[in-house]
């Protein structure tokens, strides 16, 4: 096991069981995000927030359509039971303490996507000597950057001040988001011979 992609070939590139299961994990997460903007967002946009999920949306949709593109897909047997309890994981949760359906949703909404961009991060499994021309690694760092930016929206939204009064009910909600996440992606990981130190962290 290592904390990195590989080992690489001679050309610099990831292998190809690898990209396919790393891939299939975040095409998995970011299609989640996509298609819950999308269902959040009016048929017109009448307020200067939702301009915000509209340009959420469409980032989360070209994330998806870069992996699909890219990555070296060969057949996974696997992927079939991974996928399913990955696609569970994504559905909207309760949020204890909100009963109000048309708040609860959007925070829910804001606190995966805030797991998501905060939680993985995919350049960093790349080795020294990744191939930084290559289709694959290239998509991997332009994922993370994109997510650093998609991350301040959640930040914004999460930290503002309609959610004050909820505010401990929505940190502590975020944190088991968070950590649902990072198992999630761990484990995904390790079965494609990458260890990382979340996984073994949230291990009990």
């Amino acid at each position: 096991m290592s904390r990195f992609l590989g080992p690489l070939d001679s050309e610099g590139r990831v292998p190809p069981h690898q990209q396919t299961r790393v891939a299939a994990f975040l095409i998995s997460a970011h299609g989640a995000l996509a298609r819950q903007f999308a269902m959040a967002l009016p048929m017109r946009i009448e307020a200067a927030w939702q301009t915000e999920l509209n340009a959420q949306f469409y980032r989360e949709s070209e994330i998806v359509s870069l992996l699909q593109r890219t990555a070296s897909w060969v057949p996974d047997m696997a992927l079939g039971y991974m996928a399913a309890s990955w696609e569970t994981a994504w559905f909207p949760k309760p949020i204890e303490g909100i009963t109000n359906l048309p708040l609860a949703l959007p925070i829910d909404l804001a606190m995966l996507a805030h797991a998501v961009h905060a939680g993985i991060r995919p350049a960093a499994l790349l080795p020294l000597g990744a191939n930084a021309n290559d289709p694959f690694v290239f998509a991997l760092r332009r994922i993370e950057f994109e997510s650093g930016r998609l991350l301040q929206a959640q930040i914004l939204f999460l930290k503002g001040e309609s959610l004050v009064p909820f505010r401990d009910t929505v940190n502590a909600a975020l944190e088991q988001r968070h950590a649902e996440v990072r198992r999630l992606w761990a484990e995904a990981l390790e079965s494609a011979g990458v260890i990382t130190l979340c996984g073994i962290d949230d291990k009990p």
